[in-house]
C-alpha cells in the first residue's frame, strides 16, 4: 500500500478517545539516541534558520515595538517519550492574555464550550493585530526551528500538544509520544483549525503509525501551498 497524505487520511475513521492519565516519560519512543531523522532535521533546520534570519529579526522587532513585551513565548508541550519541553513561538498575544481569556470564559458560555472542545477560539480576544498576521501566515512558528535543532521537535510530526490535551488522547497518547512533534504535519495540510478535535487526534495517530521519510517529504511539499493559501488558519 502506498503511503501518502491523502491515503493516510482515509484511515482515520474510528479513533477511540477516552480520558486517561498522562503516561510517564518511559512511554514508547523515549529513546534520545542521535538518529538519522535528527541529523536530517538538524541540517535542514540550520539551513532554514540562515534563510529566514532577516525575516525573523524583522518579526522580532515588530513584536517588541507593539507593546515592549517579550518577543518569544515559550509554552510547555508534550514531546517524544512524554517529556515536556518549551515550545517556542513569536508572541502573538497581548501581555494580559490570561486575564482576557478568563473574562471571556466567565462571561460567554458559548466561548467556554468552544474552548473546552477545541482548546482554541475562532475569535480569540488575546491575539493582537500583529499576532493575527503572524498566525495566519504561520510566521509565529519560525522560532520552533530552534526546538528542532535541540532535538525536541521535528520539521514534520504531530501537533505539539499541552498536557491537558494529552489526557484526551486516551490510550492513543502512547502513539503520539512515540515520535517528535513537528512544526508542520499531516494535520496542517489537512485543514488545520477547520478540523474537529477528534479528527485531529486521529490524524496524529495515523501519522505516528505511518511515519516515513517519503511521507515527511510529501508533507513538507504540501505545507507550502497550505501556508500560502492559509487553509484553516486562525
Amino acid at each position: 500500500m502506498r503511503t501518502t497524505g491523502r491515503l493516510c487520511l482515509s484511515q482515520i475513521g474510528s479513533t477511540e478517545v477516552r480520558p486517561t492519565p498522562f503516561p510517564a516519560a518511559e512511554a514508547a519512543g523515549a529513546s534520545t539516541t542521535l538518529d538519522l531523522e535528527f541529523l536530517i532535521n538538524l541540517v535542514l533546520a540550520s539551513a532554514l534558520l540562515v534563510f529566514f534570519a532577516p525575516l525573523m529579526l524583522g518579526v522580532a522587532a515588530a513584536v517588541f515595538l507593539q507593546d515592549g513585551g517579550p518577543v518569544i513565548f515559550a509554552h510547555r508541550r508534550v514531546g517524544r517519550g512524554g517529556r515536556m519541553f518549551p515550545c517556542l513561538k513569536f508572541r502573538s498575544m497581548a501581555s494580559d492574555a490570561q486575564e482576557r481569556l478568563q473574562h471571556l470564559l466567565d462571561s460567554d458560555p458559548a466561548a467556554r464550550a468552544e474552548w473546552e472542545r477545541d482548546h482554541k477560539l475562532r475569535n480569540d480576544p488575546r491575539i493582537t493585530r500583529l499576532g493575527e498576521v503572524l498566525r495566519r501566515s504561520s510566521l509565529d512558528e519560525l522560532p520552533q526551528l530552534f526546538n528542532v535543532m535541540r532535538g525536541e521537535m521535528s520539521l514534520v510530526g504531530p501537533r505539539p500538544i499541552v498536557e491537558a490535551e494529552a489526557r484526551r488522547y486516551g490510550r492513543r497518547v502512547r502513539e503520539y509520544c512515540s515520535v517528535r512533534p513537528g512544526i508542520t504535519g499531516l494535520w496542517q495540510v489537512s485543514g488545520r483549525n477547520d478540523t474537529s478535535y477528534r479528527r485531529r487526534i486521529a490524524i496524529d495517530v495515523v501519522y505516528s503509525r505511518r511515519k516515513s521519510v517519503l511521507l515527511d517529504a510529501r508533507i513538507l511539499v504540501m505545507t507550502v501551498p497550505a501556508v500560502l493559501l492559509r487553509r484553516g488558519s486562525y
